[in-house]
């Protein structure tokens, strides 16, 4: 299934009121951006309102925004000024069609057990030698926030096992941060940059 009929619904419900919350600074996403060609065509997983594909549309690249809620789609094609589509994780079907995907705080909402499949879905879509991000709240078991939201909360042990069963990866790096959500909770953050290996 790959997404959370509850955790849609939260976003979709608080879409205008999500898209106004501060954000972290730009600067993961330039320092990723380094490594992706002049022009390069990036998907864009879970948008939210935008701010990412705007900063990566400023910069001249090629960029396919995408959310898994209808009314954050919306909320972020209003302020982009252009089209962002409505994708859930189990509708990406693209054979090595990006050079980059963007995936910022939204696969950690991939039902566990699906997870794998969603990220074999991601190393399909990407060309040879494409750069892909992720991050995840770290943690050892699922489940929900004070919010409802699903989380997959992984360990670092098992992300990893979960990348290497999806496809062939170059680990560029994992790290980690601290951060405050939509709920106001601390997390830890896992960073997760690799390249798709093809040989």
């Amino acid at each position: 299934m790959s997404f959370d009929d509850a955790t849609i619904k939260f976003y979709g419900q608080h879409a205008a009121a999500y898209a106004e919350r501060p954000m972290a600074p730009l600067t993961r996403l330039q320092r990723f951006l380094q490594g992706v060609p002049p022009r390069g065509a990036i998907l864009e997983l879970g948008c939210g309102a935008g701010r990412h594909s705007a900063e990566m549309i400023a910069a001249g690249f090629d960029v396919r925004p995408t959310d898994g809620s209808q009314q954050m789609a919306a909320e972020a094609a209003r302020r982009l000024g252009r089209p962002v589509e409505t994708l859930l994780f189990s509708q990406l079907d693209d054979d090595r069609r990006y050079d980059a995907v963007w995936a910022s705080a939204c696969l950690l909402h991939v039902p566990k057990p699906d997870l794998q499949s969603v990220l074999m879905r991601i190393w399909r879509a990407l060309k040879a030698d494409g750069l892909f991000y992720a991050s995840f709240k770290e943690g050892e078991a699922d489940g929900r926030d004070t919010l409802g939201r699903y989380y997959n909360y992984p360990s670092e042990a098992w992300l990893r096992q979960c990348y290497e069963a999806a496809g062939r990866w170059h680990f560029l790096s994992l790290d980690r941060s601290r951060s405050r959500g939509f709920d106001n909770r601390p997390a830890t953050m896992m960073h997760v940059v690799v390249r798709k290996a093809v040989t």
